[in-house]
């Protein structure tokens, strides 16, 4: 398999939010991902609209992921350290959302990347979105697990 389908299993046996909103990950490349949500009954906070909180979730995930299959290829891991999203038009029950990110700047610990998400059918741009990432050694986390005991998660890492 190719690094981006092995990261995509691997991060969808991971995760389980995702699957928890309904978000469809697709990883393309190292920093090149895109994600699909169909709005449902669940994701509405009226009858005719998307609960903005569903849509910040999901530009979390688009640009948190853009970074973080990045960061894996290099060996790295990330964390969000502040992300920022425009809600530019309506969601509304039964819209397909497709987001996709973008790196914009990497250094020796930061990486910032940019997201938008448009609905699928129209091209309607829904929301854009900005974020600062913390990067750091993979070998840290697996420091980490195994200081909790659980080395048997780093073995399947």
């Amino acid at each position: 398999m190719s690094f981006a389908k092995d990261f995509e299993v691997f991060y969808k046996e991971m995760v389980q939010f995702d699957d928890h909103l309904g978000m469809d990950l697709t990883v393309h490349a190292p920093g090149n991902i895109t994600y699909t949500l169909k709005i449902e009954k669940h994701h509405l906070t009226s009858p005719d609209a998307c609960h903005g909180g569903v849509i910040a979730a999901f530009m979390d995930a688009v640009i948190g992921v853009t970074v973080l299959s990045w960061a894996v290829s290099k060996e790295n891991l990330c964390a969000t350290v502040e992300f920022k999203i425009n809600y530019l038009t309506r969601v509304k029950p039964g819209d397909v959302l497709e987001g996709t990110g973008d790196i914009d700047f990497t250094g020796s610990k930061l990486v910032v990347a940019s997201g938008k998400i448009v609905e699928k059918k129209t091209g309607r741009l829904v929301a854009k979105g900005i974020g600062t990432f913390s990067q750091y050694p993979l070998a840290k986390k697996f420091e980490s697990i195994k200081d909790l005991g659980t080395e048997e998660i780093g073995d399947s890492l």
